[in-house]
């Protein structure tokens, strides 16, 4: 990325997501207290990098906790060391002898029995790891947006009272949406995103709660983004009064 160290104001994004090198973090912490628009954007960005963290997080089945504590109670522990002098150097070997054979045993249970939890925790959660996969490859999308040296943010506030960001980059040729206090939709309806293209809405996917997604399509020549309620599974073209119409960032 040296090849933008003379625009300090486009690196604010990837010092927000720790993406600079040592230079470039030093010239852009120099550049930061006198720069109140850089403060901005490295706290939404920041704060835009919290909320995927917090989207991809995949808590542990409600069972778990106990399984994996019954397990442990179950585990022997090695004996204490005897001070090796005199008789007791003898029953320290002894003990010694002894308590390999049990670690063994002991290991060998544990691994059994770990291997069981988490054959279970497989079997059961088969359909959150598709969907960890999926968000981790969201994820990635999403980063490699924020983090692209000519990343620029624009924001709104939808009629639902949603506060909308857009951050788009025209080197990687892809937006991301990210919303936050999102209200649940109505049974039957789901939020739609929309590329304005010369007036024309294309359908640009789906956000269902607070936190980031890519947008679909060419955003090269959009002009705007869009946010419709819809009936679920989507519209080809929207049925309802626009949410959300935001310019896409300069």
């Amino acid at each position: 990325m040296n090849q933008y160290r003379s625009d300090l104001h486009a690196l604010a994004a990837a010092y927000a997501l720790d993406a600079l090198d040592a230079a470039e973090r030093d010239d852009f912490a120099a550049h930061l207290p006198h720069c109140e628009d850089c403060r901005r954007d490295v706290a939404e960005f920041a704060a835009t990098a919290a909320r995927l963290a917090a989207a991809t997080a995949q808590g542990p089945p409600p069972a778990l906790k106990q399984r994996t504590m019954a397990a442990v109670d179950g585990v022997r522990q090695l004996p204490p060391q005897l001070p090796a002098a005199g008789p007791a150097r003898r029953v320290a070997r002894v003990l010694k002898r002894k308590a390999v054979p049990l670690a063994l045993a002991a290991s060998v249970a544990a691994a059994v029995t770990f291997a069981g939890i988490a054959a279970w925790q497989h079997q059961e959660s088969q359909d959150a790891q598709q969907q960890a996969q999926q968000a981790e490859q969201q994820l990635d999308e999403v980063s490699t947006v924020l983090a692209a040296p000519d990343a620029r943010a624009v924001h709104g506030r939808a009629t639902n009272g949603a506060f909308t960001t857009v951050v788009s980059s025209d080197r990687q040729n892809r937006a991301v949406f990210t919303v936050t206090g999102l209200p649940t939709p109505a049974q039957g309806t789901t939020y739609q995103l929309w590329l304005d293209h010369d007036g024309t809405m294309q359908p640009a996917g789906f956000v269902h709660a607070d936190g980031t997604v890519p947008l679909d399509g060419d955003p090269a020549d959009a002009t705007a983004v869009g946010l419709t309620l819809e009936p679920t599974g989507g519209s080809p073209r929207p049925t309802t009064t626009p949410l959300l119409l935001l310019a896409m960032p300069a």
